[in-house]
């Protein structure tokens, strides 16, 4: 706490008033941060994470089958490269591959249009070994920006590949 202190008397004959020294003990007040700061590290509450929400099947069941006119498949490459084509990958059909990247004027503009013009479109994702998670995460994001509703993430087939090389 504060204290007041005499301070000693110089040895003269004048009368001079006492001084009086000042001591402030911080003690209290140092403890009484602490506290606060404790408590309102305790009661805070953090950014909770922003998570993206998945729905995995069970493996229960038949397989979806889906309709060559109603798919289209993009093919992940290296590089944020985003190959798609419209349909399944029919050998007889010999589908058109087309190439563009994750920018907002590529997959996102393919994905809108796409889904203008067929409003029950099933997208198929699939990805090549050279792939990065970034970019499965950047496709998923792609699917909920444009709020399609049907998508899946599928295994890449051989012929899948092949169609890449060719």
């Amino acid at each position: 706490m504060a204290e007041i202190q005499a301070a000693a008397q110089p040895r003269s004959t004048k009368p001079r008033a006492k001084k009086h020294a000042f001591r402030l003990d911080m003690t209290p007040m140092v403890d009484l941060a602490f506290l606060l700061l404790t408590f309102f590290m305790l009661t805070t509450t953090f950014s909770k994470p922003n998570v993206m929400q998945l729905t995995m099947p069970d493996g229960k069941g038949d397989p979806m089958a889906v309709g060559a006119k109603n798919a289209m498949t993009l093919l992940l490459d290296k590089n944020g490269q985003v190959h798609y084509f419209l349909g399944l990958n029919d050998p007889a059909d010999k589908p058109a591959l087309h190439t563009t990247n994750f920018a907002a004027d590529g997959l996102r503009q393919v994905l809108l249009e796409q889904r203008r013009s067929h409003p029950g479109l099933m997208v198929l994702i699939k990805t090549t070994p050279e792939a990065s998670y970034r970019d499965m995460v950047d496709a998923l994001d792609e699917m909920t920006i444009t709020g399609q509703e049907k998508y899946a993430v599928v295994d890449t087939a051989p012929a899948d590949i092949a169609l890449l090389h060719r």
